[in-house]
């Protein structure tokens, strides 16, 4: 039986705010199939942007298990889960977070940096990146040039530059129009059902969500699992 590419077990994750404990997320399990599009949903401050940083080694877990692609990232030092990370997990903004001062060409070189790879292969590397996600034409333009669905476009050119297993996304197309909203949805289900990428996108709009295999609503730390079946034209996995 293949092993899930996200485990996890009785998750709990606690914040000290000084005055208090909150806990967003207490007892969660989850398992995520190798290959699967899972939409996260729930209400704010439910906690799936917190269980999103959580699988992208971005936070850690108070308690519990997290496995993901074999790696129980709980017990990797700062430096290794860094590593890790850069090989393993590309992470979509709903801000786009990219830097103004760099080129959309150079703003996806960046994760590039992190490992042992030369200038020529990162450059070479940025570029299928960015002619992947349509903006082949764009490699020396600024974000301040670019329309928001452009600028994320490069952020997802840049998640995916180092060919990870597992993408994140959170909120992906909350600050987009209708058109890039459905450009941004065309290229993350690409990448799942072409390239077989494993995607986890917290979303609050349910047309966004409906383009993912399976959602599950996150409430009060209480996970509820709905099979969704794949949209009109596309295969069942």
């Amino acid at each position: 039986m293949t092993r899930p590419m996200v485990e996890i077990r009785e998750l709990r994750k606690t914040y000290d705010t000084g005055e208090s404990k909150v806990t967003p997320l207490e007892g969660v399990s989850l398992d995520v199939a190798e290959g699967e599009f899972l939409a996260l949903m729930g209400p704010s401050g439910s906690g799936k942007t917190t269980l999103l940083n959580i699988i992208a080694g971005i936070d850690s877990a108070t308690a519990g298990t997290v496995v993901v692609n074999g790696t129980d990232i709980r017990g990797l030092s700062d430096a290794k889960l860094a590593r890790w990370r850069t090989r393993n997990v590309g992470y979509i903004f709903q801000m786009f977070n990219l830097l103004p001062v760099l080129t959309a060409l150079e703003n996806v070189e960046l994760p590039l940096n992190l490992l042992p790879v030369g200038a020529g292969r990162r450059r070479r590397q940025a570029e299928m990146a960015l002619t992947a996600v349509g903006l082949a034409d764009r490699l020396k333009h600024y974000p301040r040039q670019l329309s928001g669905g452009q600028q994320q476009r490069v952020a997802i050119a840049r998640a995916i530059v180092t060919d990870p297993r597992i993408i994140v996304a959170d909120e992906p197309t909350g600050n987009l129009d209708a058109k890039s909203e459905a450009e941004v949805l065309d290229i993350l289900s690409q990448l799942n059902r072409r390239f077989g990428k494993t995607v986890i996108m917290v979303t609050h709009d349910p047309h966004s969500a409906s383009v993912a295999r399976r959602v599950i609503h996150l409430d009060k730390g209480i996970l509820h699992d709905t099979q969704q079946p794949a949209p009109a034209g596309k295969e069942a996995p």
